[in-house]
């Protein structure tokens, strides 16, 4: 039989990386829950343990970006879903958004947003976006949460 955890890899999304910042600070996590909730305005909404540093920062500074990843990128999907790292932004090149959220600028695109509203999810807070800007950085195929095998160790999240 398949395992849950193998299931819900069937229902695609990407890898992402998004980055945060409340004027003083900057950081940046990887995030595959992340999807397209409104045409108009462009709304998009990530997922986020409510626990994790990165969402005191978007809490406090209102503002994030989405960055694609590359399928080739699986080094960067790693390093950002790493917690108890110091400086996480020291890897990658880096600009800032209108909004003043970090651009990841190895991504294939972004998304620069400003933070709506949010909802209870469970364990998670759904964080919704209105998008600002956007523009794409580098030419390549999407990364599929699908095909990062174990990267993330959420195996051992799900209820068995």
């Amino acid at each position: 039989m398949v395992e849950l955890d193998q299931l819900l890899k069937y229902i695609t999304q990407g890898v992402y990386v998004v980055g945060v910042a409340d004027g003083e600070q900057t950081h940046a996590f990887t995030a595959a829950w992340v999807m397209q909730v409104s045409f108009s305005p462009v709304l998009l909404a990530i997922s986020i343990n409510p626990e994790h540093h990165s969402y005191q920062l978007l809490k406090r500074g209102g503002v994030c970006s989405i960055n694609v990843l590359n399928k080739q990128q699986m080094d960067l999907a790693a390093h950002f879903g790493q917690s108890g790292i110091q400086d996480k932004m020291a890897t990658g090149q880096w600009q800032v958004a209108k909004t003043g959220a970090p651009i990841l600028q190895e991504s294939l695109a972004y998304f620069d947003c400003k933070v709506s509203h949010e909802v209870e999810a469970g364990d998670h807070q759904l964080v919704i976006c209105e998008v600002l800007d956007a523009g794409q950085l580098n030419t390549g195929v999407p990364m599929l949460y699908a095909e990062t095998g174990t990267m993330d160790d959420s195996d051992v999240l799900y209820d068995k």
